[in-house]
């Protein structure tokens, strides 16, 4: 439900009031208009100041026939993709990736700065795509184009950002923040509810989709709830602990066991829905199809939670060493090598590159928070045909454009990692994935932890508040869920939501892995003796290297392979474009 709707409603006076035949039928919101027709209606009449009122998920294109220009917009962190095209005298746009090939309008070529971006970040960091003509268009963002009559050329103005997380608002006291977020929470989560369709929610062990299931389930009484487990001898699942969750509120739980004989079909349809190399969504695409077989139609999820309140172990590394780093910037940075170069053998091996590079950082809470996100050093990508500088990006391979979404972080370690991992991890991986594998099985996947009051909200606390005064991971959620969430909910440590991907990889999948890797010899400024020097010791030290890493290969191949092949028959969304 969007402000929109009510404020649109009553400046074009459409018959919407607050009498019943308008409100509540069993819990459930039934208006006589749709999203897609206030929209409509609040775009004709406010233009792009509409977005201002807008709440939800979207990216949209909208026709101004009065002025014969289009407006494209996307929501303010990007819960919904959207992908552009342009020339001279052409625009094409579309929601995925592969609808904008379709079209034949627009070059399949490789993008080596869009290929070099995923391969340090484990997905393309936007605005570039592995394909060097189509651009992800910026999120919180709008941009007005049209075609010139007279010469018949493409116009247009650079995006403009319409929505920023909020100043932080420093005389808050913990215990307004923690009151605030729970009254956020609750309201998101009500406001996410409306659906005239079976609903189903996706639960962890954790606290995050707990928290959701929970809040819903206040609401709309016996909810279905849906956990993957798994059989493996290396990782523990959470199916245990996240039915004891779902007895405690009554749910219809239902659990998806992972069995080695199935994996390859699940594993074969994810790679094959994928809208581009990414190394995340496999756990979503599982649970989303497991929901449709279920005959649900719109699914929860408590992606966002860790981004917003700090349940990643980079907020706890960056509040420790940012200061020790700043302290050691006095010493030449020389000095600094040779002294990581003496202490790196006290380290497991997988440790022992970032200690190196962390050595001469900066230790600006910023710059520490996206070299902890990198999966790759530097010297790695450039020995693989790709140098940050000759094509074009920072050092840390990103893209010039990325800087105007940290202008505002300064020197606060919780407000730079949380500002990394939304823009660079949650809405170029997490966000875009969900939304792919979700649609795959034709679910809408609803995230109440990224609407646009929980973002606000949250973006006022200070930084200090979230860490609490015994630091521990997501201090004013957790606080704000107490009397909400069970004990055994709220002290269980983070363990995330995770499969044993690297068991399979060099297990039941080793041989798709290895063909996939293959593939890439059709990237031609790829150098390959170096890619397959880099699958071997892959192979080499699997017990000692993160199964992302690898994954990356993988990911990249599979994409190349099923891009040569056009796609084959994987679904296509609609392609819309202007021109001439």
């Amino acid at each position: 439900m969007t402000k929109a709707r009510w404020r649109a409603a009553t400046a074009a006076r459409l018959p919407f009031d607050d009498s019943p035949q308008y409100l509540c039928r069993s819990q459930k919101m039934r208006l006589p208009w749709g999203d897609t027709e206030v929209l409509l209606q609040a775009l004709t009449h406010w233009g792009e100041r509409a977005l201002d009122e807008l709440e939800g998920m979207f990216a949209f294109a909208f026709y101004e026939a009065s002025t014969k220009r289009v407006l494209l917009a996307r929501d303010p962190v990007g819960i919904k993709p959207l992908y552009v095209a342009t020339s001279d005298r052409r625009v094409v746009f579309a929601s995925e990736v592969r609808a904008v090939l379709a079209s034949k309008l627009v070059s399949d070529e490789w993008s080596p700065a869009g290929i070099a971006g995923f391969l340090m970040y484990g997905a393309p960091q936007d605005p570039l795509t592995v394909h060097r003509g189509i651009r992800s268009f910026p999120c919180g963002a709008y941009q007005w184009l049209k075609i010139d009559e007279s010469s018949g050329r493409l116009q247009s103005d650079p995006p403009r950002r319409f929505w920023r997380f909020p100043a932080v608002d420093r005389g808050m006291s913990e215990s307004t923040a923690v009151e605030q977020t729970r009254a956020t929470l609750e309201a998101s989560v009500n406001s996410h509810l409306a659906a005239d369709v079976k609903a189903g929610f996706f639960l962890s062990a954790g606290i995050d989709s707990s928290a959701i299931a929970v809040l819903a389930s206040r609401s709309m009484g016996r909810i279905a709830t849906y956990t993957v487990g798994f059989e493996s001898t290396s990782m523990a699942s959470e199916a245990a602990a996240a039915a004891e969750t779902a007895r405690g509120i009554g749910a219809e739980h239902t659990e998806i066991v992972l069995r080695k004989e199935s994996i390859r079909g699940w594993w074969g349809g994810w790679l094959n829905s994928a809208d581009r190399p990414s190394i995340d969504g496999l756990n979503t695409y599982i649970i989303s199809g497991a929901v449709q077989e279920a005959g649900a139609k719109v699914a929860f999820s408590g992606l966002g939670a860790d981004e917003l309140f700090g349940g990643y172990a980079n907020f706890r590394r960056v509040h420790r060493l940012s200061p020790l780093l700043r302290a050691s910037a006095l010493i030449p940075a020389a000095g600094r090598q040779a002294m990581a170069r003496r202490l790196t053998p006290l380290f497991p091996r997988r440790y022992r590159d970032r200690i190196m590079s962390l050595s001469v950082n900066s230790g600006r809470p910023l710059d520490m928070a996206i070299e902890l996100k990198r999966f790759m050093a530097p010297d790695a990508l450039a020995t693989l045909g790709m140098d940050a500088a000759c094509l074009g990006l920072t050092p840390d391979y990103l893209p010039a454009e990325v800087n105007d979404y940290f202008d505002d972080v300064g020197n606060d370690p919780f407000r730079a990692v949380s500002r990394v991992e939304t823009y660079l991890y949650m809405g170029n991986t997490l966000l875009r994935d969900s939304d792919t594998t979700s649609m795959a099985h034709g679910v809408e996947l609803r995230v109440p932890f990224v609407g646009r009051p929980v973002l606000e909200e949250i973006g006022r606390i200070p930084g200090h508040l979230h860490v609490g005064r015994k630091t521990e991971v997501k201090h004013i959620l957790r606080s704000s869920l107490a009397g909400v969430l069970p004990d055994h909910v709220l002290c269980r440590p983070k363990t995330g939501f995770t499969l044993p991907v690297g068991d399979w990889m060099f297990g039941e999948l080793r041989e798709s892995c290895e063909a996939a890797v293959a593939a890439l010899e059709h990237v031609p400024f790829l150098r390959q003796a170096p890619v397959q020097k880099l699958w071997r010791s892959f192979v080499a030290e699997r017990q000692r290297t993160y199964w992302m890493k690898p994954m990356l290969l993988v990911a990249l191949g599979n994409y190349v392979a099923n891009a040569r092949a056009g796609f084959g028959s994987l679904p296509i969304a609609v392609v819309d474009r202007v021109d001439r």
